[in-house]
């Protein structure tokens, strides 16, 4: 790995997961101080970042992260049900009993994480969850443009965990796992696209209508 791909992979795995909140101003000569290297590698990378629509550059060698609006949550909320569900039936044939239980072990350690409110973890494990389906496919070339779509989301997931405890109140990992069990591709598009919905759907627009309240550090009942 090369330094360039490093600082971009630290960054990207920063954002996904919600440690940069919408709206932080940030340097790049700050962000290379604070990862003790020079410049340029930071400014490739965030340029790379970008090109994910990630971040958005400024004047000044600032970036911003963006601001989610009803509008562009839609247009997202959209793209990775289509995209998530095209992973999942085509990963289908391929997921084994094996695979099942190793994302079964991954969702019982979610439901830990929720008890000892983790949402590091608990966000890791749920691309993880995810990530496990949709790669059992050995011809599958989606995952890069799933993974962009979540990094666009990342910085905004922290901001529904208040709202998400009013909507997630069925665990869809649960009905994934049984539609997986069954071979029944219908049922596995229907909980993907639920597990989405309630999960960042209503509670994105609930913070939204709300004006976007104080995060918290406390989990849902469920995550995305």
């Amino acid at each position: 790995m090369t330094t360039q791909e490093y600082v971009h992979a630290r960054l990207r795995n920063a954002i996904m997961v919600g440690a940069v909140q919408p709206e932080s101003t940030l340097t790049i000569r700050g962000l290379a101080e604070y990862l003790e290297l020079s410049p340029t590698p930071v400014r490739e990378a965030l340029r790379r970042l970008s090109s994910e629509r990630a971040i958005e550059l400024l004047g000044n060698r600032r970036i911003s992260i963006p601001v989610m609006t009803a509008p562009r949550l839609e247009e997202i909320l959209r793209l990775r049900m289509t995209l998530e569900c095209h992973a999942a039936r085509r990963a289908l044939p391929f997921v084994s009993e094996v695979l099942i239980d190793r994302m079964r072990a991954i969702d019982d350690r979610m439901d830990d994480y929720i008890q000892s409110r983790d949402l590091d973890a608990l966000t890791i494990s749920n691309h993880e969850f995810h990530r496990v389906l949709y790669t059992a496919n050995p011809h599958q070339t989606v995952l890069p443009v799933i993974e962009s779509v979540w990094l666009q989301l990342g910085p905004f997931q922290r901001q529904m965990i208040r709202a998400l405890e009013q909507f997630y109140l069925i665990d869809r990992h649960k009905e994934i796992l049984t539609a997986l069990r069954e071979r029944d591709a219908a049922a596995l598009a229907l909980a993907i696209e639920a597990d989405i919905e309630d999960g960042i759907g209503r509670a994105g627009r609930e913070v939204l209508q709300a004006g976007q309240p104080e995060s918290e550090t406390h989990p849902a009942a469920g995550w995305m």
